[in-house]
């Protein structure tokens, strides 16, 4: 067993160097880590994916069996680099005179993994009187897609922790509310014909236009709604966004297919199904036969990816108390992205988001995490220890 660990930048430079893009496996960098835990004597235990290609893994530190336990979550994978200009190596950590920490996950959100790490020998070396729980998960970027299968068999193994904090970049702020979001995803079927015969055929692209203009009324409709339940996660309305469009062969053909992947996000005391059913509402009553008057075999699904509960600050002002305590602030924001947060509070649990980090950094070239925010984790970890230590 090693007596030693890596403060929490190194440890962030070690996580950095996998490229953990959503895209990829994350085995790597979790297997990394279980042999970490393993090193300090930490057992841990791995929720795979359906194809074995990617894994959550959660841990225990300290009276596994005692209830009133903090959870520590974050997410492994990463956005794409894809065309961004980069100054530095994104796989690379790099450390600038101004104290910023350059590279992709830093902020978003691998600097509080790295700070819960590195923190293990603390944990180790105190005399905990309740468990400390660590729960690290996969495809967050898409759609919190692995948190549901982790925090079920993490609910399911652990007596009932007090409180979970989700480590996404808050700049160390409590958050304790946050939006609704869901994933949808749109395909129109259409019949291909020449683009002189137009009688002849059903163009799948011009129908997903018409959709596209139906949910841009819409969000006109619903940002002209006053806030619900008085929580500004601006812009205080629910947003609607089309993020990928793809289809058609051929600037002469009459395009036969075409996909959107499209999302909302509803305020937190929001109807978080509205948006979805009054698509498929739109669909069924009016777009569709529209389409099927061209030609019977036309057809539309709409086919739910992804769904992240919000969060409500009423449902977590034991978690937000805690927090607030160890990051010695005075007051509780709302966000409007989506965590897997909400995963964990639809499971009963009290949950708050705060982690190092600025959010704006998220998802840019040249993301960063500020030394001072990391040294800020690394207190807020401190208390923690020391208020486990004396419960």
């Amino acid at each position: 067993m090693k007596t030693e660990a890596p403060d929490s930048i190194e440890m962030l430079r070690r996580l950095v160097a996998f490229d953990t893009t959503s895209r990829n496996s994350n085995l790597d960098l979790i297997k990394y880590i279980q042999s970490y835990l393993e090193d300090f004597g930490v057992a841990s235990t791995l929720v795979p994916n359906e194809e074995g290609t990617k894994a959550n893994l959660y841990a225990t530190i300290g009276p596994a069996d005692m209830e009133g336990g903090i959870v520590l979550s974050g997410h492994t994978d990463v956005v794409p680099v894809d065309g961004q200009p980069w100054i530095t190596d994104p796989w690379t950590l790099t450390e600038k005179p101004d104290g910023r920490l350059y590279g992709r996950g830093t902020c978003d959100m691998k600097g509080f993994i790295a700070v819960a790490l590195a923190h293990v020998p603390a944990f180790q070396r105190a005399r905990l009187k309740v468990p400390m729980h660590l729960a690290f998960s996969y495809d967050e970027e898409i759609g919190c897609l692995g948190a549901h299968s982790l925090v079920e068999k993490l609910m399911g193994n652990v007596p009932r922790p007090q409180a979970v904090i989700v480590g996404e970049p808050t700049m160390m702020g409590v958050v304790n509310a946050q939006n609704n979001g869901g994933g949808i995803n749109a395909t129109f079927t259409g019949v291909e014909a020449h683009s002189s015969m137009t009688h002849l055929g059903v163009s799948a692209i011009h129908f997903a236009g018409d959709f596209i203009h139906w949910l841009n009324e819409l969000q006109v409709e619903l940002a002209a709604r006053p806030p619900d339940g008085g929580i500004d996660t601006m812009p205080g309305f629910t947003t609607i966004n089309v993020g990928i469009i793809s289809g058609g062969t051929a600037g002469n053909i009459l395009a036969r297919e075409c996909t959107l992947s499209w999302g909302y996000r509803t305020l937190p005391h929001g109807n978080p199904w509205e948006v979805q059913r009054r698509a498929e509402a739109y669909v069924a009553e009016l777009l569709l036969p529209k389409m099927r008057a061209r030609h019977p075999d036309a057809n539309i699904t709409l086919k739910r990816r992804s769904f992240v509960p919000g969060l409500k600050p009423e449902e977590n002002e034991e978690a937000a108390k805690l927090a607030l305590e160890w990051t010695g602030g005075n007051r509780t924001y709302a966000v409007p992205y989506g965590t897997e947060a909400g995963i964990f509070r639809a499971h009963g649990i009290p949950t708050v988001i705060c982690g190092p980090g600025d959010i704006s950094q998220a998802h840019q070239p040249n993301e960063f995490v500020a030394k001072s925010q990391m040294q800020a984790c690394d207190t807020f970890i401190g208390k923690m220890i020391r208020w486990a230590e004396t419960r």
